[in-house]
């Protein structure tokens, strides 16, 4: 691999050109035309306009990307996370150009893309599922019955879902078949794919993902994650690895990842994500997300190993540069996604000229950001502005010590989400690991308190 061409914007566009760099390849980044002067376009060797800002003339535009990569001598795409990272048909344009795709093939993606196929491969793998239809519901299948074996609360899921949406909460039988035909039409008109599923949903769930490497051959896991602390099913702190689990749930969960990769010949990172319910102990699978995740820092802050390095090195020659035993676990890491959004007007994004800012710095801190002083931030896209992550010997010292670079934070001339950050991180209910994934709903005094 000679030269990316970075199908993405942002901080983690700039993430992936730090390592290319390192690793001697050189860097094209496909952008938008407001990004043109962004720092991620400053900061590769190259930067190409594809579209102008809305998403799907530029960052979606399949076409332009793959001409952007090949007229710019290009021979490898990196589409990063969000965006075309999980798209099966751009990653089969992408091979069929000749050009080497960084991520699984099609296949895997589109495996584990659909929600409930993705369920039955990890039911095949032996990892544990939750209660719910098999396969997606078709119109003339008797939703009640189904519902009824399940049992209440439960969620009716988009098949083609993700990142937290296509997600629709069902609390009685009264709810069930308005809440199908809703989800139904929400999925296709998002997704492009109407077909849902059931799944039992769990009160007080905590949010625990595993890290997967594979080549297609060999197959480790990187540990695990805890992303409970979420708004309106988007992840808002994560840390690694996560609190207060039992041994024999980790290592179920862990080996269990491993499995799933095996059995679908996964190529690359990916993440295997569980509900785990402390009231029992079990966890149960949700998804598999076949990308890098916004939340690699932290398995990389405990593990000293790059996880971009690894997919750069996996799609150039085929093979793994680590095996299980290379793996090693030191302290605890935790991430703060900001955002530029107002928490004192309901979360509205705050686009706008950044005046100033300033980051902390020091042992254990690390900022992954895509804008500077000077940057403007765009309302056409995802409002998070940097990632946080802070590493320490133990979980009590990395809370402490990002409560510690939140207050040496400043951001000037948008709102951002420092404060809620500072406000949970603070809260009883996280120290002592009684937060779960509905916790920010369903604590009525939280946002009163930041």
């Amino acid at each position: 691999m000679q030269k990316l061409l970075i199908a993405n914007r942002g901080e983690i566009a700039v993430r992936i050109t730090r390592t290319a760099r390192e690793m001697g390849i050189q860097t094209v980044l496909a952008v938008s035309e407001p990004d043109a002067t962004s720092l991620a376009a400053r900061t590769a060797d190259q930067f190409v306009v594809v579209g102008p800002a809305p998403a799907p003339a530029s960052y979606l535009n399949q076409d332009a990307i793959i001409v952007a990569a090949l007229e710019t001598g290009c021979d490898a795409v990196h589409p990063g996370y969000g965006f075309l990272s999980e798209n099966p048909a751009f990653a089969r344009k992408v091979a069929d150009a000749g050009l080497v795709w960084v991520g699984p093939d099609a296949a895997a993606i589109e495996m584990m893309g659909n929600k409930s196929m993705a369920r039955e491969s990890a039911r095949k793998a032996g990892v544990p599922v939750l209660r719910g239809s098999d396969g997606p519901l078709d119109p003339d299948t008797d939703a009640v019955t189904a519902a009824r074996s399940i049992g209440y609360p439960l969620v009716v899921k988009a098949s083609a879902g993700g990142g937290g949406r296509g997600i629709r909460f069902v609390r009685n039988e009264e709810e069930l078949m308005d809440t199908i035909e809703m989800a139904r039409g929400e999925a296709a008109s998002v997704f492009g794919d109407p077909t849902v599923y059931l799944e039992r949903f769990v009160e007080h769930a905590r949010h625990v993902e595993v890290q997967i490497l594979g080549d297609g051959t060999n197959f480790i896991h990187l540990g695990d994650r805890d992303c409970s602390m979420q708004r309106r099913s988007q992840k808002v702190i994560e840390e690694a690895p996560a609190p207060d689990l039992p041994d024999a749930v980790r290592q179920t969960m862990r080996e269990s990842s491993v499995e799933l990769a095996r059995q679908c010949r996964y190529s690359g990172a990916g993440t295997v994500e569980f509900l785990y319910d402390p009231s029992n102990h079990e966890a149960a699978f949700i998804e598999m997300n076949t990308r890098i995740q916004v939340e690699h820092p932290i398995t990389e802050q405990i593990t000293g190993i790059d996880l971009v390095r690894e997919q750069l090195l996996i799609a150039a020659t085929g093979s793994m540069s680590l095996a299980q035993e290379d793996v090693h676990f030191s302290g605890h890491a935790i991430e703060c996604r900001i955002n530029a959004e107002d928490p004192d007007n309901n979360f509205f994004p705050s686009p706008g000229l950044i005046n100033a800012m300033e980051w902390p710095s020091g042992e254990g801190i690390r900022v992954d950001t895509g804008v500077e002083a000077g940057s403007v931030v765009s309302p056409f896209y995802d409002s998070m502005l940097a990632k946080l992550i802070v590493h320490a010997a133990d979980r009590h010292a990395a809370i402490a010590a990002t409560l510690a670079a939140l207050d040496a934070t400043a951001i000037e001339g948008v709102k951002t989400t420092i404060p809620v950050h500072k406000m949970l991180l603070s809260r009883p209910e996280f120290a002592s690991v009684r937060h779960h994934s509905k916790f920010i709903e369903t604590a009525a005094d939280l946002l009163e308190a930041k």
